[in-house]
């Protein structure tokens, strides 16, 4: 019987390698240190390469790791050596087109913060106890929000932070006209 693909962690680090959201599902990195260290290497081992364009493969401690860089954003995911490559890079770029559909496009590290809630919830939407439930990022960011590119969703529909920027939005508006 064939095991369903794991994941390690999920691993959103900013252009410092300082963490912004992590969700860890392995006993790898039993401590807030371990955790923080192999941030720090991994951030490390990636930061010269420009995976801006296509996401990234490298290995590291019996581990590989997908990543991908969207301005001032480092996204990870990890699994173990005998994980398919493929299927990390599935669950990578589903979480990278979901955060960019509920960001509405502005992928970075101010709106990341702004929107912690909806990334954790993509988080939970994709992996549950280290097991791949969905890479399809129509549905991950559905399912985590409401569709964030209908800024005309009514209040009642939208999570707060959703409901706070589009009352930025529309007192912007109110303020150019």
């Amino acid at each position: 019987m064939e095991l369903p693909p794991k994941v390690k962690n999920i691993l959103l680090l900013d252009s410092e390698g300082k963490r912004i959201a992590a969700k860890y599902y392995s006993d790898d990195w039993p401590t807030n240190a371990t955790k923080e260290a192999f941030e720090k290497s991994v951030f490390t081992k990636t930061q010269k390469t420009n995976a801006r364009a296509e996401v990234e493969v490298t290995a590291m401690e019996n581990n590989i790791i997908v990543y991908k860089v969207a301005q001032d954003l480092h996204f990870f995911v990890t699994g173990g050596e005998e994980e398919n490559e493929l299927v990390l890079e599935s669950v990578l770029q589903g979480l990278f087109d979901a955060v960019n559909l509920l960001l509405r496009g502005n992928v970075d590290k101010r709106e990341a913060l702004d929107n912690l809630d909806l990334i954790f919830l993509c988080f939970d939407e994709i992996i549950d106890g280290g097991i791949v439930l969905e890479t399809d990022a129509n549905v991950i960011a559905e399912k985590a929000g409401i569709n964030s590119s209908d800024p005309n969703a009514p209040l009642s529909e939208q999570t707060i932070s959703q409901a706070l920027a589009t009352a930025r939005e529309h007192f912007k508006r109110s303020l150019m006209n």
